[in-house]
């Protein structure tokens, strides 16, 4: 049913899209973060596609993602990714050290999404500049294999590569019921495999995405989700965890649940939970992603603290130290709703059709 219901959302989304040319969806910022030899400059960098196959399919996609609405929705020509691509690094003097992360709204590793003759310009030309020590890109689990990584590492020998994997959730039955990925543990586990077989002969690595409160859970089911899944991860040798808390996007199943009333993103307190469970339990960096903090469709506390809040776990991502507790009026609301929270959630199951 969920897949249904995706698909109808996402078909809808689509018919709204207003299209944009690959100039004007390509974009790139810079700012201060923790590499794998410590604080750095990380450049961020979005890159004009057609966009994800999962989501393009008739699977609908995933339920909180919207990355296909700034999407081309049609293949685009090597070289004019490459001259996009060449256009947004030519921005940067890159003086220290810095990682590059590179976003495709879907997986580098599909040639069927990203050319491979842009695979290799791009990396090629990244492993020219001194100055970067790591490549980040990412994938979904059934593209990763052995000769497309070993490709991508003789590209960019001087580099780190991570890989990095929206695995969401360590639970199959959320990850499929709930966020409708499209793939198991298994083949999260096999993809992690082959990363790690690789190390010996090449600096690879690997991330796991991990999604702090997909719809239909409750604030303290999501909080004991994301610590789970974060041990699950380093268990099985993922090198490093990115946490993203929900954030409402357009045209998403999660949109349409959190209109009604049925949903809402989780609450910074949750996030600090989490990163000190982490932090102290585990020997891998975890970071945690502050978009869409302290706004109306993100996670939020109150007015008073967000701010202060986001600041402190921003900071927490470059030192990886834990999270002082402060004093706010909403912490006693957070403890209640999470404590409560399964209790007084509807029960009733849900009517898909209602979202016609």
């Amino acid at each position: 049913m969920m897949k249904e219901l995706a698909l109808k959302t996402r078909k809808k989304a689509i018919k709204r899209i207003r299209r944009k040319s690959p100039e004007e969806l390509a974009t790139t910022w810079c700012q201060e973060d923790l590499l794998y030899s410590g604080r750095g400059k990380a450049i961020f960098m979005i890159l004009p596609t057609r966009g994800c196959s999962w989501a393009l399919s008739q699977s609908g996609g995933c339920t909180m993602c919207s990355y296909l609405s700034d999407s081309l929705l049609e293949d685009i020509k090597a070289e004019k990714l490459n001259k996009i691509f060449i256009d947004l690094i030519s921005q940067y003097k890159i003086k220290e050290k810095t990682a590059v992360k590179i976003f495709i709204s879907g997986s580098f590793l599909n040639p069927e999404e990203f050319p491979e003759e842009s695979r290799k310009f791009i990396l090629e030309h990244l492993n020219e500049i001194d100055k970067i020590e790591e490549i980040i890109i990412e994938s979904r689990p059934e593209y990763v294999n052995k000769k497309i990584l070993i490709e991508c590492c003789n590209h960019a020998p001087n580099k780190i590569l991570e890989v990095s994997i929206g695995l969401e959730t360590a639970d199959d039955h959320t990850r499929k019921y709930k966020i409708n990925k499209g793939f198991t543990k298994k083949d999260f586990e096999r993809a992690i495999r082959t990363i790690k077989s690789l190390k010996k002969d090449f600096n690879i690595k690997s991330k796991a995405y991990i999604l702090i409160k997909p719809i239909l859970t409750s604030e303290k089911e999501a909080i004991q989700d994301a610590i789970n899944s974060a041990v699950y991860a380093e268990k099985i040798g993922v090198d490093r965890i990115s946490f993203c808390p929900s954030t409402i996007h357009k045209g998403t199943v999660m949109e349409e649940l959190w209109k009604k009333g049925s949903y809402k993103p989780p609450w910074i307190w949750s996030l600090i939970e989490i990163i000190n469970n982490t932090r102290k339990n585990l020997k891998i960096p975890t970071i945690m992603d502050t978009s869409g903090l302290g706004t109306p469709r993100g996670p939020y506390n109150c007015k008073k603290c967000n701010t202060k809040l986001k600041k402190m776990i921003i900071e927490s991502n470059l030192t990886q130290k834990i999270i002082p507790t402060i004093k706010c009026n909403c912490y006693n609301r957070w403890i209640a709703e999470k404590e409560l929270g399964n209790f007084t959630r509807s029960t009733t199951e849900i009517k898909y059709q209602a979202y016609g």
